[in-house]
């Protein structure tokens, strides 16, 4: 029986594959840099050999702690070439917690940009410096000198390609396990769904150590299409980049919208860009609407998943407004079921947790089985940790996060039904509903807003109770300058809780 052997899926395959299909055809820009696929395929086995030079056995782990960047794809592209694991680290991190990610995953190297030096920790494994020298050796000097033949180490599909942490946004942050597989299956259908293949082009808006700014970002490399780096999120830039780059898919967040909308009177005309496609939180009806207008004949997809999960839903343009508000159907090979509290099936429009299985499932926790078992079932399913309701059509909305649930009086309050009522005020421009603890309800309804202008809680008090049952009003208003959010755009409600 023939076995697949070397034919095993990696995320170097795209790039060695383009470096020989389309060996001059771009594949990443940065600023006034690029890099052509050769020259990528090259410099990556440079660095897979780089690696090994440092007698690095195969599962080992390579930590990377940069921003978007030209070095970000040939990284991670060579230390799968190297039959090593990839820990990317958020930049914005503090030494203490970058500290934290390095320990837990047994990292052994340490590839960091030189103008994060104040966040590295200190580390006895081998550190590299991107664009300078002050922490360790230089990396264009070390990757300069290793041999430029691919070493091919063997890699099975299914070990994982990456360590990538969680926000944590209880207790430590854990380590989720992605396989390789996992995520080359991701970049294909990624490029059957929103076009990032040969020719095509698009930017790494989203930060790429995050699960989704890399999948979307490296999916472009992998499939032989052309990313261009955007290093910080800027409105106009963004705009500029579409523009001048000739972008024609783009993933952006939620916030990335809110962001334009706040700060350009009106969008650009923007002949290139066909698809967009947004994830990490739920897009208002209010700011999806918007988008419609400010970019016209724009296909819009509404997706939704997350690190341990990948993609489990995609809202495709042809029911994009008629199903506002909806995630969509499951994605490409994926299973999902809702259930109630007993654990049995729900039937459409009764709201249950959600639960997917495909093979863009994470392998587990790293060096955590209890998480592991907490939020996977026997049968291969794992838990969204969302609550959401099916119409009879199929398609999923989200109503919430299950912990985010507010019981109030011994009555459930969704915060998202209360949230999408107050973004329909004119004065409010984002909206954070919580629950705090009360003697009399058990919790009371609170709303963090940010707001255009000064507006009386009477006036909003009012707006709500002509939409909403009195129980779902909010007994509290609070104005703050801005929602606090990780970087993958997600409010940390966490943190609204112990606002004072």
């Amino acid at each position: 029986m023939l076995r697949s052997g070397g034919a095993d899926l990696t995320i170097a395959g795209g790039i060695r594959e383009f470096g020989r299909a389309t060996p001059a055809a771009l594949a990443v820009r940065d600023g006034d840099r690029a890099l052509t696929y050769a020259a990528l395929d090259e410099r990556s086995s440079r660095l897979a050999n780089a690696l090994l030079l440092l007698h690095l056995k195969p599962g080992d782990r390579v930590a990377l702690l940069c921003g978007n960047r030209l070095e970000y794809p040939e990284i991670a592209a060579g230390i799968a070439k190297a039959g090593l694991v990839l820990v990317p680290v958020n930049p914005r991190l503090t030494a203490p917690e970058v500290d934290f990610i390095l320990g837990h995953s047994g990292a052994r190297v340490l590839i960091a940009d030189d103008a994060l030096a104040a966040s590295v920790p200190s580390f006895t494994g081998a550190v590299i410096c991107i664009g300078g020298s002050s922490l360790g050796l230089e990396y264009e000097g070390w990757i300069g000198a290793a041999p430029a033949k691919d070493p091919w180490v063997a890699v099975d599909e299914r070990d994982p390609f990456c360590i990538t942490y969680t926000a944590g946004t209880t207790g430590d942050p854990k380590g989720v396990l992605i396989s390789h597989r996992s995520r080359c299956l991701t970049f294909y259908a990624t490029a059957l769904e929103w076009g990032l293949g040969p020719g095509r082009r698009t930017i790494a808006v989203a930060p790429m150590y995050h699960g989704a700014g890399f999948a979307f970002a490296y999916a472009a490399v992998y499939c032989g299409a052309t990313v261009s780096m955007l290093r910080s999120f800027d409105p106009h830039l963004l705009l500029d980049m579409i523009r001048r780059e000739r972008a024609q898919s783009v993933f952006l967040v939620p916030t990335h919208a809110q962001l334009i909308r706040g700060a350009v009177r009106e969008v650009p005309e923007l002949p290139s860009l066909d698809t967009l496609y947004f994830n990490a939180a739920a897009l208002p009806k209010v700011l999806k609407e918007w988008v419609f207008e400010a970019f016209p004949g724009v296909g819009v997809h509404e997706l939704y998943g997350s690190t341990e999960a990948g993609v489990v839903t995609n809202l495709r343009p042809p029911d994009a407004r008629r199903k506002a508000g909806s995630v969509g159907h499951p994605w490409f090979a994926t299973q999902v079921r809702v259930v109630g509290p007993d654990g049995q099936p729900v039937g459409p429009g009764e709201p249950g947790e959600l639960y997917s299985r495909s093979p863009y499932l994470m392998n587990g926790y790293h060096d955590n089985p209890a998480a592991t078992a907490v939020c996977t079932t026997d049968d291969g399913y794992l838990t969204s940790g969302d609550i959401v309701v099916a119409d009879d059509e199929g398609f999923i909305s989200i109503v919430d996060r299950v912990k985010d649930l507010i019981i109030t009086g011994g009555v459930n309050v969704y915060p998202r039904d209360v949230e999408e009522v107050l973004l329909t005020h004119s004065s409010v421009v984002e909206a954070a509903v919580v629950g705090e603890p009360d003697d009399r309800w058990g919790e009371r309804v609170v709303a963090y807003l940010v707001c255009r202008e000064a507006i009386e809680a009477t006036a909003l008090d009012a707006h709500l109770r002509a939409r909403l049952a009195g129980y779902k009003v909010p007994k509290e208003f609070k104005i703050i300058a801005a929602l606090p959010r990780n970087a993958a755009g997600k409010v940390l409600k966490r943190e609204l809780r112990s606002t004072p």
